[in-house]
């Protein structure tokens, strides 16, 4: 227990008092969570699509991260060239929990017979708290934790690109332009948490195996200042159009094992688990992830499933 609150804390003063560069939430299933990442994406499924995303990371190290997330996007119009989409993500870390709620809206123009180019772009709010109690001060009344933050608001601005056809889809985003300074405005403070322009670079295609098997390998890159580069590579099977079994490896931080299913033509449940490959892997039991996807066909029925 000695070793965890060393940890966690170590980890926190690094986290909150001293961060140039803060990388936005992760996640292992981010291809079934894509307009998180991309507003151009919003609509791209030509149906009505309502996601939902938990994630608890390094469970059994106290004050880990805890993310949740649900949104919704549509085309509108019957051209479906317009795409509206809102996401709401809830972020927690230690004693900070920060709130984003985000409006996304696309344009996509038909590039070819099969091929579709859409961009994208978002404006929303973030709402963040943090409370100092739930640190254990070496100090009594530390002044350099008072006094708590309540409900500081920031604004955010995204943008993306997004080309995709049946078998394939390359998108780029910035999904956070402007970068908030946290912290600066007390009189008793001195750290700064900056949150830095996160940059993501995504891109898969599906390959036909046989009539009943269809393989997936997806990645995701994402870049922000200050902080190392990070690369996800998966491998997804699709059997029968029902079930979904793959694996998946982060650079130089987890391995990672998934699992789907198509439960009807509108509802599909998907799980991941993250064994940590850092030396913080030896004070936790690994990440768990769970998300559900509901969709409305409003336009006909969807023929097949979708990757992506």
């Amino acid at each position: 227990m000695k070793s965890r609150y060393i940890t966690l804390t170590v980890f926190l003063f690094a986290t909150l008092f001293s961060v140039k560069a803060q990388q936005d939430a992760q996640y292992t299933q981010y291809m079934y969570n894509t307009m998180v990442f991309n507003p151009a994406y919003a609509g791209s499924r030509g149906v009505l699509s309502i996601e939902s995303l938990y994630r608890t990371q390094w469970v059994g190290l106290e004050g880990a991260p805890d993310t949740g997330t649900i949104s919704f996007n549509t085309p509108v119009g019957d051209s479906e060239r317009l795409g509206i989409g809102v996401s709401i993500i809830n972020d927690e870390i230690g004693p900070s929990q920060e709130t984003y709620f985000d409006a996304s809206f696309s344009y996509t123009i038909p590039v070819s017979n099969y091929g579709k180019l859409a961009f994208g772009i978002k404006g929303g709010l973030s709402w963040l708290n943090v409370d100092f109690n739930k640190l254990s001060a070496f100090e009594a009344n530390d002044q350099y934790l008072q006094p708590n933050v309540d409900n500081v608001f920031s604004p955010n601005v995204g943008v993306g690109v997004y080309y995709h056809t049946p078998n394939f889809y390359l998108g780029l985003s910035a999904p956070n332009l402007i970068e908030t300074n946290h912290f600066d405005a007390s009189p008793n403070v001195s750290y700064v948490a900056k949150e830095r322009i996160n940059y993501y670079l995504m891109s898969g295609y599906v390959f036909d195996l046989g009539e009943n098997t269809k393989f997936k390998p997806a990645t995701l890159i994402k870049a922000v200042q200050g902080a190392p580069l990070q690369l996800d590579v998966s491998a997804n099977f699709l059997f029968s159009e029902k079930l979904m079994l793959g694996a998946a490896w982060r650079w130089d931080a987890a391995l990672s094992a998934m699992a789907g299913f198509q439960v009807s033509e509108m509802i599909m449940i998907g799980y991941a688990y993250d064994a940590d490959t850092t030396n913080l892997g030896n004070f936790n039991s690994g990440s768990h992830e769970i998300f559900l996807r509901f969709e409305i066909f409003s336009r006909g029925r969807m023929l097949s499933p979708r990757f992506f």
